[in-house]
């Protein structure tokens, strides 16, 4: 008989392998992207509450470079992956959300993270 706790951590582990290997190769095609039209920061504000979420924003360094809409939804669906394999299941109840900022230069990605939840404090006294 086999233990569904092993399966499940077996299971967890093969899509963990899974997403980084994605993540890897997203990451690989992008940053040639994005070096190839000189931008040399990327910021993507991201935010996940009751199930849902979505990147709010994402800014370029230089500013004067525009990303065009196929790109800059690329690099949206990036931010929320990375962010979702190092805190999965962020959006859910009260949710999380953070900034996602790429050193494109530097090949090196800060992920500011946080998140929300709810603090109950209860006392039930009887026959005081």
């Amino acid at each position: 008989m086999t233990n569904p706790q092993i399966d499940d951590a077996a299971m967890a582990a093969q899509w963990r392998a899974e997403r980084e290997t994605t993540l890897k190769a997203t990451r690989a095609e992008l940053i040639a992207q994005l070096r190839a039209l000189g931008i040399n920061e990327i910021t993507a504000e991201y935010e996940g509450y009751g199930d849902s979420g979505n990147v709010e924003d994402v800014n370029v360094q230089p500013a004067e470079v525009k990303l065009l809409e196929p790109l800059a939804t690329e690099v949206g669906d990036f931010a929320w992956s990375l962010a979702y394999h190092h805190h999965p299941g962020f959006e859910n109840n009260e949710g999380g959300y953070g900034t996602l900022t790429w050193d494109v230069g530097a090949d090196s990605i800060t992920l500011d993270h946080a998140d929300r939840y709810v603090e109950c404090s209860h006392s039930y006294d009887e026959g005081l």
